[in-house]
């Protein structure tokens, strides 16, 4: 498998949205639900509607049980996921217990590889350069996490890493970057 990098410019991040916006609602969903939670690839095609929906709106919260702690780890669905979401789902199309980022072909949920070309397709319209990937979505989450002033030890903690360099390395915060952070209360 190959390094991925996260998308740190907002304009690209954008254009790649309306690129798949205009051509699925569905790889839309896929894209903001993946670069606004962080959650892994492999999860995010594993989810159900109802893990997202209650029949009429987004959840605030979704709940993933980790598979190797046992533990329940909640992730914020923020504005943009609920528009995505509203977006995709408002036509109901898709029963509750349906997944979420359901295949045309079948009743099961599309591969890895199938969202791999869904965003490196879109990645690559967008005029990005360098290696897109699934996992570009949670780098991304993480990049922008980060420089918007969340703690390194909360990412340190959602990524599972074990050192504050590992964690930087992962979402590609350089040097100079480290020193650009916003802490912004705007009060």
């Amino acid at each position: 498998m190959e390094y991925v990098v996260p998308i740190k410019d907002i304009s690209k991040i954008n254009k790649i949205k309306s690129i798949l916006k205009s051509s699925s609602k569905r790889d839309y969903a896929l894209f903001v639900l993946g670069i606004n939670t962080g959650i892994k690839a492999q999860e995010l095609l594993s989810l159900k509607v109802e893990d997202v929906w209650d029949g009429e709106k987004a959840r605030e919260y979704l709940f993933i049980e980790n598979k190797k702690t046992n533990k329940t780890v909640a992730y914020y669905l923020n504005n943009r996921v609920h528009e995505a979401l509203h977006h995709y789902l408002k036509d109901g199309n898709l029963e509750l217990e349906d997944y979420l980022f359901r295949s045309k072909r079948d009743n099961q949920p599309i591969t890895r590889q199938q969202a791999y070309r869904i965003i490196n397709h879109a990645a690559r319209e967008a005029g990005i350069k360098g290696n897109i990937g699934t996992h570009t979505m949670r780098k991304t989450f993480g990049y922008h996490a980060y420089r918007k002033g969340v703690a390194i030890s909360i990412l340190m903690s959602l990524f599972h890493h074990h050192s504050r360099s590992e964690t930087l390395k992962y979402i590609g915060i350089t040097e100079e970057e480290k020193n650009l952070i916003k802490v912004d209360v705007n009060l």
